[in-house]
């Protein structure tokens, strides 16, 4: 199954993808990046397409 990704290293925290969550599994940490709780995530891709920067992306997780 597919979770997404976000590049830590270049990540603003913005939150808009946060914000776009279906199931509310990405935060912002401290202040500085968003993370993805993987075990809520879902894959719908909806992060992807919001993060204005393209700094997220679906890969292949764990099963």
């Amino acid at each position: 199954m597919k979770k997404a990704v976000v590049d830590t290293r270049h990540c603003v925290a913005c939150g808009t993808c946060v914000k776009v969550c279906p199931k509310s599994a990405i935060f912002i940490d401290r202040g500085v990046t968003a993370v993805v709780d993987q075990a809520g995530c879902v894959g719908c891709g909806k992060c992807v397409k919001a993060c204005p920067a393209c700094l997220i992306r679906l890969e292949v997780g764990e099963k």
